[in-house]
């Protein structure tokens, strides 16, 4: 199984990006998928949440509203919109995939994970 994230960048407080996760190994539209981040000097920390039904996406409290998960199936990949950036959104962003399918991942830790890519940078600054 391999996750491997795209789109990271440099970007002005206020702008957006794209994220995306490509996955290979297994197919996405039998898996939760989830995005962290990890900033400097932070612990890892939970950004959203997608079901592997696609329903009801979950958000960590700072990021709704501004960021949201969506699902590729047919190109197996996951995407993270950001729009409204902050500066206190830099990070590197990772996805992660739960070990079994079909299983709903009931929290917001990374110990419901399995599978990790190896993140993309993101700094917002102006």
């Amino acid at each position: 199984v391999q996750l491997v994230e795209s789109g990271g960048g440099l970007v002005q407080p206020g702008g957006s990006l794209s994220l995306s996760c490509a996955v290979s190994g297994l197919s996405v539209s039998n898996y939760d998928m989830g995005w962290f981040r990890q900033g400097p000097g932070k612990e890892r920390e939970f950004v959203g949440h997608i079901s592997w039904g696609g329903v009801n996406p979950r958000y960590a409290d700072d990021v709704k509203g501004r960021f949201t998960i969506s699902r590729d199936n047919g190109k197996n990949t996951v995407h993270l919109q950001m729009n409204s950036l902050k500066p206190e959104d830099t990070a590197v962003y990772y996805c992660a995939v739960p070990g079994t399918p079909f299983h709903t991942v009931v929290t917001d830790t990374p110990a419901g994970y399995h599978f990790w890519g190896q993140g993309t940078q993101v700094t917002v600054s102006s």
